[in-house]
């Protein structure tokens, strides 16, 4: 079990916050409706003030309502001005639910409210469209001094600038600290002089949540040290902030690495207008947006078409008698930024000069990469221009077997050789889970052994995997590069866009941890721990860290960005952290862009991936913890409803992962008796993790298989739609885009299906109800064994007896049709028996679980046959029920004569 002292009976201090305010709303309500009864007000007004206590503690971090007005709350209480608090609690709440505090300037105002100090402005029609955000100031003011100060930048405040600001001061390092990892409004950081370490201990509220706070100690460090080491904190846990430093410090004195954390560093005698000023900027460079801006500009000249695009303009639509519609359905917008052009501000995306260059740039800033690459074909397309960039014929990849599709026919295409990995199974909900990292090492020992171990070009792994599984990528890496140096790591992230933008997803994503290993290796710690460690190990031990003269940081990550964060469908990136890759991979890359990109790419979705990028570095954090804490809310709302879990059931981490897997302990992330158990020493030690946003519910026992749960009872009658489905689960997510409501709207959908098997089994005779009970036998016990995957048959592999298998060849040798027949699948097992081998031609995919169990060339064992005689889903990819298996014949792989033939049949497919 996770340590209980981690748990807490809110997942969040935003969620925390919003229950403190609203607890204390009824309170106040409670108060006034009650005043007559004197006895029952004062236990009332007790509750009410240690409420606000709480709240003391929290809103000192936030600038609204802030400390300020939970002091004059507080005061009012003491008053007994019950009216008067209650409606302005009430409107606080409003403000602080609905988020209408951001748009409205008046709130900024530091004398506001004088005589009517809770009052609401209304907000005027150019006020509507404000971005309002908040600066942290780190300086030991008093409160006079911290007045003046708000008093300034208020002078400073032009009415009509949409970027609006109002300031929280924190008096020392750990607040600081405090404030940027619970304040999501915070955009800018200005640390003023040398701020103490702490001023008092962490209030027992928070403490359960800021454990990344309580790890650190730097109290011992001289006071004029903290603000530099605080501005490399910030970069690490929030590094899409700007950050301003203040010093008195001579600059012949001030360290290249203090240089390199601040965005700019003032003096004690620069104005206050300059930092001022400098804050606006850095917000308005983060804010642009150099395509869609461009596209949009485009979009209003006056243009004379005599290029392609009939629909450009939106002549061909809105002159149609036929569909006009058409037209007005997706509105003239989308047909004036339809353009061929790559000039007039926009740009060409197969070789970006201008906007589309600064927009890449732009995302590669935001997402941690060296390079970064706007892909409009999906990360299908994605996948296979990063392998044919780096692999080569006959290079080895060490795969995932049950990674997406586009990996396997990317392998195709490149010629390289797949050695395959299995994953560990999860049979009882017919799921892979990921491949430990012993596996990956003990491959890599087996080709090392049979002098292959030079052609192994590149690990492939699925980071997070379709239903949620994380790797520790840290580990992964370190451990692959003692052993290959220079590995190339292709991270395939679809899932995993939005991992970049919280800490402690952050550090499980391949650009984090290429940025953390490449400065490791560097330096000179490091290369003394990797001598002492050589030094211990035995004559036959296998290093576990990587030789620090040899090592070589390349990694690859493809994003589906249109999966988790905001961008038309199709929207991709390529993130590029390689230190060789203008040396080795820059021509190579561009080739293979030019190959799988298409000449007319959609602005539409470019536009997109650019406009998405500026949400994430504003309200990435914010959004990204909001999507877990939804998750988090889904889980615990079905894990203690009495009706909802008599026939569903949320997995837990235990169900995914296995102990050895886990020494962190943690097995679920809610539990009845402690309320959530935290996941950040999981999430930074445990060899796998589960990402919280992905949702399996198991629907077995209620008798419906997961396909038919989703098509007849989600999608038909409730309109809901859902990521996939296994024999007896099915998947939620959530994302930047969930909301409350539709949180609530699936909650109460959920309660509709239980409440109607509620009333239907008490209705059904025995002879249904044991129809039923052995539907729910059958899903949920009498599961089919998941297969391994087998071997590629001595035809194929590249070595006899060692991994690695040509795919390629297999699957052209199969065009020609003389050399492949087909089985029944009834009769393949008696095919076996007789001692015949059997060779796939084809991948073989069954929907659900999406992975395919067969691929051209391998042999066909016993147990992947009797697995697909027991499946019960509709669609195999592959297959065709009506002819059978497609198998190579016998003389095909007995003789040498064919193998010739495919050659010609390869140089006429490249």
């Amino acid at each position: 079990m996770a340590n209980d002292r981690k748990s807490t009976p809110h997942f969040n201090v935003a969620q925390l916050r919003v229950d403190l305010w609203n607890r204390l709303r009824s309170e106040l309500q409670s108060i006034v409706s009650d005043t007559g009864q004197s006895q029952k007000n004062a236990k009332d007004t007790e509750k009410a003030s240690a409420l606000l206590k709480n709240l003391a503690a929290i809103e000192q971090y936030y600038s609204f309502p802030g400390g300020k007005r939970v002091k004059k709350l507080q005061k009012s209480l003491e008053r007994e001005e019950y009216a008067t608090l209650s409606r302005s609690v009430v409107e606080f709440v409003r403000l602080l639910v609905s988020d209408a505090y951001r748009s409205n300037p008046q709130f900024m105002n530091p004398k506001e409210e004088e005589n009517q100090e809770n009052e609401t402005p209304e907000r005027t029609s150019h006020e509507s469209r404000k971005n309002y955000f908040e600066v942290l100031f780190v300086d030991n003011l008093s409160g006079q001094e911290e007045e003046a100060l708000r008093g300034k930048i208020s002078e400073l405040r032009e009415k009509y600038e949409h970027l609006v600001y109002d300031i929280t001061v924190q008096h020392s390092f750990q607040d600081a600290l405090i404030a940027l990892l619970i304040n999501f409004n915070i955009q800018s950081v200005v640390i003023r002089y040398a701020p103490p370490y702490k001023l008092g201990e962490i209030n027992e509220l928070l403490r359960p949540f800021l454990s990344k706070v309580t790890e650190l100690d730097y109290s011992e460090r001289p006071e004029e040290e903290l603000g530099p080491i605080l501005g490399k904190i910030i970069k690490q846990f929030r590094p899409e902030l700007d950050i301003y430093y203040v010093t008195d410090t001579a600059l012949q004195n001030l360290k290249d690495s203090t240089l390199k954390n601040f965005r700019r560093i003032f003096y004690r005698k620069d104005d206050i207008q300059e930092l001022h000023l400098a804050i606006l900027r850095g917000i308005r460079e983060r804010y642009k947006t150099p395509f869609y801006t461009a596209l949009k500009e485009y979009s209003k000249k006056p243009v004379g078409v005599f290029h392609a695009m009939p629909i450009s303009r939106g002549n061909s639509v809105f002159k149609s008698r036929w569909i006009r519609d058409f037209g007005e359905f997706y509105g003239r917008n989308i047909c004036l930024a339809e353009t061929s052009s790559t000039s007039g501000g926009l740009d060409s995306l197969l070789q970006p000069t201008g906007t589309l260059k600064e927009a890449q740039e732009m995302a590669s800033e935001a997402y941690g990469s060296r390079e970064t690459f706007f892909v409009t074909n999906g990360t299908s397309t994605s996948n296979k221009i990063v392998q044919q960039a780096l692999v080569e014929p006959g290079d080895l990849v060490l795969i995932d077997r049950d990674c997406h599709k586009s990996h396997h026919y990317g392998l195709v295409l490149a010629g390289a050789l797949p050695v395959y990995l299995d994953s560990y199974p999860i049979e009882k909900y017919s799921m892979y889970g990921a491949v430990p990292l012993h596996e990956i090492k003990k491959t890599l020992l087996k080709l090392k052994a049979a002098g292959r171990l030079n052609k192994v070009k590149m690990l492939l792994l699925t980071n997070c995997t379709f239903d949620g599984l994380v790797y520790n990528v840290e580990k992964v890496m370190e451990e692959v590069l003692a052993i290959k140096p220079d590995m190339i790591f292709l991270w395939d992230e679809a899932w995993f866009a939005f991992a970049g933008f919280t800490y402690t997803y952050k550090q499980r994503t391949g650009m984090f941890v290429a940025n953390k290993l490449y400065n490791k290796y560097r330096t000179d710690s490091y290369r003394d721990k990797y001598k002492k460690h050589i030094e211990s190990l035995s004559v036959d031990e296998v290093p576990s860290m990587p030789d620090p003269g040899k090592v070589k940081i390349r990694v690859y990550a493809t994003q589906s960005t249109h999966k988790t964060l905001t961008s038309f469908r199709q929207g991709s990136m390529i993130h590029v952290w390689d230190e060789e890759f203008k040396r080795l991979a820059s021509d190579s890359f561009q080739e293979a862009y030019m190959t799988h990109t298409s000449t007319s790419p959609n602005y539409q979705i470019l536009a997109s991936l650019d406009a998405g990028r500026r949400q994430v570095q504003f309200e990435g954090y914010e959004l990204v913890e909001k999507s877990v804490e939804l998750a988090m809310s889904v889980r615990a709302k079905i894990h203690d409803h009495p009706i909802l879990k008599k026939y569903f059931r949320v997995l837990t981490v235990r169900d995914f992962i296995p102990d050895a897997f886990r020494p962190s302990g943690l097995d679920e992330y809610y539990t009845d008796q402690g309320g959530w158990n935290r996941m950040e020493d999981a999430w930074e030690h445990d060899e796998f993790v589960l990402d919280p946003t992905k949702i399996t519910l198991t629907v077995g026992l209620s008798g419906i298989d997961g396909d038919t749960f989703k098509n007849k009872y989600l999608m038909d009658r409730y309109n809901i739609q859902i990521n996939k489905t296994s024999r007896n689960s099915i998947l939620f997510m959530t994302s930047i885009g969930t909301t409350r409501g539709s949180v609530a709207y699936l909650i109460n959908t959920l309660l509709h299906i239980a409440g109607k098997l509620d009333e239907e089994l008490p209705a059904m005779n025995r002879k249904e109800k044991d129809i039923v009970e052995k539907r729910v036998i059958s899903l949920m016990e009498d599961v089919p064994p998941l297969p391994d995957f087998s071997h590629f048959h001595s035809f194929f592999q590249a070595v006899k007896g060692v991994p690695g298998g040509d795919i390629r060849r297999a699957y052209f040798l199969a065009y020609r049709q003389q050399n492949c027949e087909y089985i029944a699948l009834g009769e393949c097992l008696d095919v076996l028996e007789q001692g015949r081998e059997l060779v796939s031609t084809t991948f073989v995919i069954p929907y659900p679980p999406g992975f395919p169990v067969l691929v051209p060339g391998q042999v066909i064992s016993k147990e992947i046959i009797r697995f697909l005689l027991v499946l019960d889903v509709k669609e195999i990819h592959g297959y065709r029920p009506e002819l059978g298996l497609k198998v190579f014949r016998e003389q095909v792989l007995s003789t040498n004569e064919t193998v010739t033939a495919p050659a010609a049949v390869e140089t006429q497919a490249g």
